[in-house]
């Protein structure tokens, strides 16, 4: 069983404290390529989700029948055979948004934050504690990704959601939603610099609410017992 106090640090580490993308600054390449707006953003983040979720789950359920000599072929075979499942879903049920993520949906196998996780911890404890560890770092991922790309299409093109009629079809169109009407557009923001510009601007922004943190536990005095 998993106590409160041990799904709440799981989920401080995935969200805050170890966020993949702003921390240890795991998986760049989707979340820079992927990023030029909220629904690739999205749509790459929750299957990323997904696959670490059930990765972690399936090799903290075999953990102890894998030797340690081959656990990394292994675990990459669990991780490629749940991708497959996902690119299969998706080019049957969303086909148009399918290609325009392209490789970056296979590529999900090589991810270092999917393989480092199933590697670091679920292969070292309980199948539940390895999927709320997994669930938690993805969601944190999905969350730098969907802002990166908010950021970058209100900048680039005054939208948001632009792109939503990949996955719900040309009727969503009418959701896209125009931030900034007649904004002509800044092309940087939705090019590979803007992404690494935008990304640096979070990650300053995360380290600075962080040592605000940090200053503020200092200075205030200790509760009486």
């Amino acid at each position: 069983m998993m106590t409160m106090q041990e799904f709440r640090t799981l989920f401080g580490n995935g969200l805050n404290k170890q966020n993949a993308g702003l921390v240890q600054l795991l998986g760049l390449c989707p979340l820079l390529a992927i990023s030029n707006n909220v629904v690739n953003a999205l749509s790459l983040g929750l299957a990323t989700m997904l696959v670490m979720a059930a990765s972690s789950g399936a090799v903290s359920a075999v953990r102890n029948f894998v030797p340690h000599e081959i656990r990394i072929p292994v675990f990459v075979l669990i991780i490629a055979a749940l991708v497959t499942v996902i690119d299969l879903v998706m080019n049957a049920f969303v086909h148009p948004l399918y290609l325009v993520l392209g490789i970056f949906i296979p590529l999900i196998t090589t991810n270092c934050i999917v393989l480092a996780r199933a590697d670091a911890f679920a292969s070292k404890n309980h199948p539940l504690h390895g999927i709320v560890d997994a669930f938690a770092m993805g969601l944190g991922l999905t969350l730098v990704l969907v802002v990166l790309g908010a950021i970058r299409e209100i900048a680039g093109q005054g939208t948001l959601l632009s792109g939503i009629d990949l996955v719900f079809g040309e009727a969503a169109a009418d959701f896209v939603l125009h931030v900034l009407p007649g904004y002509p557009g800044f092309l940087l923001a939705i090019l590979p610099p803007g992404a690494f510009i935008a990304l640096g601007l979070l990650i300053a922004a995360h380290n600075w609410n962080q040592a605000r943190a940090e200053q503020r536990a200092r200075i205030s005095p200790p509760l009486a017992a």
